[in-house]
């Protein structure tokens, strides 16, 4: 379906200065459709800008969006069709053309930021001679370098020589790249985006006053001078970082560190032309098609899940957590924050429960510390959660998460013991990261309440859960899961009940085969430096560090059990290591440099080099035929899912889309299975 074309409304308002000229941005859709511009919009914006021209008088331009948008930049459902420099090359000069017009005019401009403001949308406020913003404004930001593009419609040039260098390295490169991070209206003013800052309720009211006073020569801007020195420094250190985030994978953020850095001693038709250039070579690339992939995925298709059941979901008003280590700490804090509910924790110790408690009231606290919340509200937060020996307290919980040992033992003893109390509607879940949800279920009496609910750590931080359908989980249990995650904003993903449910069986997969290859000679780093080439957002064994090898090994060993010693066989190293209480393989904090104990007890079976190219395509083949049969078993409804679970569930970059459409664009599922999955 067509998206809706933004439209740039036109009236002109008398003032006691003279008449002003007021474009307004609107798709007449609501919020949850910002406005973007396509070629359409560029026509709108062109007839606008005509009508300006031949009013007789004008004195001055104000522009705004419609309520709670400003606009979200480019109509990125086009960009998959485009295939030739020349048609990107196109694009960029369609924008700057339609937008150089604006800042053209010899009378003040002027862009009142009244809501979001992305890529183009914050673009065409830069084109204007001044800029105001409302402080309710959250969303504002240059998201191009996270989508495999560059800010092409003067966002590396003007925003530049509007701010300085460095300043246009944070909103261009490194905030994109943490995870496309956005700032809000006071950051935006803080930074010299905008001139003036004002509240919501008079926002447009201000600004308006304060464009009359521009043209009256009663207001006056004055913006610290820009300095370009030193810029050789600050592109190298942006260079570094954008090494630690694509490792050279993902062009787009290189092309962003030349324009910056060209933008200091071009001139701005120059810094334009570049741009045009850059749009034409990024938009063509495997890398781009699958950032906007993945941004479907994650803003489309995640939106409705698929398996989501009919029945109403259950009412949840208070939530209790079996266990108190650190997952369930982190799963504590998080629903309290989320949710605002009161959560009782259960272990069977009191210093574990003192110390599980005192972790989420001290995360409340820091929120405080950093002005993220008030101190009352962080007192008032803190004091939802409640430890407890006694499962009895959770008698009028309505969702119980279990995150206790993963040993199928403990879980069903603990599982027993809250359904003796908790009331008949309550639903149980479990957190686990590999067990049989089935089987932890098989000896309750109302096995139908019973969810797999699993999330990712950082639980804070990591966007998905697995939600994972036993052999007998009833359609509220279902429902519950799919609506808690919603409100929690994470995306939950319907999974079937099978050894790794989906993310973890991928990673482990792909660990075997690490761990072989230096099993057979390979080193630690080799490993990691080939793999990390691909644009994995973390080294294999760097990820095995974070999750711990005991973790590891314990579903290392569950696949093995389950599948076969042949796609996810066992190392005795690792088992060695385990056993031997070594916690890590690299010295923590001591970058890839191996732990002496590690090297002691690792025993190599053969003494084999390995290219990088050599253990890139191992790792990959070994992937295309694991995913091909995790579509095989249906472990989720199709490609998409695996994608969307391994964007939001292991970090993966957006320029990668996912694992099904990179093993597509490179050509490794058609070699190894002689077909492409993108049409499953």
């Amino acid at each position: 379906m067509a998206e809706p074309i933004t439209i740039f409304h036109t009236q002109f308002y008398e003032s006691p200065v003279g008449k002003i000229a007021i474009l307004t941005m609107d798709n007449g859709q609501d919020y949850k459709k910002p406005n973007i511009f396509s070629e359409g919009a560029f026509s709108s914006l062109g007839r606008a800008l005509d009508r300006v021209t031949a009013e007789q008088g004008v004195k001055g331009l104000m522009l705004t969006g419609k309520p709670y948008v400003f606009a979200a930049g480019a109509d990125l459902s086009q960009v998959p069709f485009i295939a030739t420099f020349e048609q990107g090359y196109a694009v960029g000069k369609a924008g700057h053309t339609a937008m150089k017009r604006i800042m053209d005019f010899d009378f003040p401009t002027l862009a009142a930021i009244n809501g979001a403001a992305l890529g183009g949308g914050l673009e065409i406020a830069l084109y204007c001679k001044y800029r105001t913003v409302s402080r309710s404004v959250a969303m504002i930001g240059f998201p191009e370098c996270f989508l495999g593009l560059i800010p092409g419609w003067g966002g590396c040039t003007l925003s530049t020589k509007l701010v300085g260098p460095e300043k246009a390295l944070q909103l261009i490169i490194f905030n994109a790249l943490k995870q496309n991070r956005m700032i809000g209206g006071k950051e935006a003013f803080e930074l010299g985006l905008a001139d003036r800052l004002f509240e919501g309720a008079e926002f447009l009211d201000e600004s308006l006053n304060f464009l009359l006073g521009i043209v009256a020569g009663t207001e006056k801007v004055e913006r610290p001078a820009v300095s370009f020195g030193g810029v050789e420094g600050l592109i190298a250190e942006a260079r570094g970082f954008v090494d630690s985030r694509v490792h050279g994978a993902a062009p787009a953020p290189y092309r962003a560190l030349e324009l910056i850095q060209g933008a200091c001693s071009r001139d701005i038709e120059q810094g334009f032309e570049e741009e045009n250039k850059a749009l034409g070579d990024l938009i063509k690339t495997r890398q781009c098609k699958a950032s906007i992939y993945s941004f479907d995925l994650v803003n489309r298709h995640a939106k409705k899940p698929r398996g989501l059941p009919e029945a109403k979901p259950r009412q949840i008003g208070k939530v209790g957590v079996i266990g108190a280590g650190l997952m369930a700490s982190q799963l504590a804090h998080f629903f309290i924050r989320r949710l605002g509910l009161p959560v009782v924790m259960k272990d069977v110790r009191q210093e574990f429960i003192d110390k599980g408690v005192g972790y989420v009231r001290a995360q409340f606290e820091k929120s405080a510390q950093k002005g993220a919340i008030s101190q009352a509200r962080a007192n008032y937060l803190g004091g939802l959660v409640h430890g407890t020996l006694d499962m009895d307290d959770f008698a009028d919980c309505d969702f119980v998460i279990e995150a206790v040992f993963e040993e199928m033992a403990v879980k069903k003893k603990v599982f027993g013991e809250a359904e003796s109390v908790i009331k008949p509607d309550a639903i149980l879940a479990t957190n686990t990261s590999s067990l049989s949800v089935a089987q932890m279920a098989s000896e309750l009496k109302n096995p139908e309440r019973v969810v797999g609910f699993h999330f990712f750590n950082p639980v804070a931080l990591m966007p998905l859960i697995e939600i994972i359908k036993g052999e007998k989980t009833g359609e509220v249990a279902l429902a519950t899961a799919f609506d808690l995650a919603k409100k929690l904003k994470k995306t939950g993903i319907l999974v079937k009940d099978s050894p790794g449910f989906l993310v973890n069986r991928v990673l482990v997969r792909n660990l075997c085969d690490c761990i072989s290859m230096v099993d057979q000679g390979a080193s630690f780093q080799e490993v990691d430096d080939a793999l990390l080439a691909l644009g994995l957002p973390m080294a294999p064994f760097e990820l095995l560090d974070m999750t711990g090898l005991p973790i590891a090994l314990h579903v290392n060993e569950t696949l093995c059990n389950a599948f076969g010693a042949q796609r996810f066989a066992v190392s005795p190293n690792l088992k060695k290591l385990v056993e031997a209480g070594q916690p890590r393989i690299y010295e923590q904090g001591g970058g890839r440099r191996v732990v002496p104990q590690v090297e002691k007890l690792w025993v190599k079976e053969k003494n084999r080099t390995f290219r990088p190219e050599e253990i890139r395509e191992i790792a990959l083949t070994s992937l295309a035929r694991e995913t091909d049969l995790i579509l095989e078993e249906k472990i989720v409804a199709g490609t998409k899912e695996i994608d969307l679970a391994m964007i939001l569930g292991a970090g993966w970059p957006f320029f990668t889309g996912g694992l099904t459409m990179y093993l597509d664009l490179t050509g490794i599922s058609a070699k190894t299975l002689q077909k492409v999955f993108f049409s499953l």
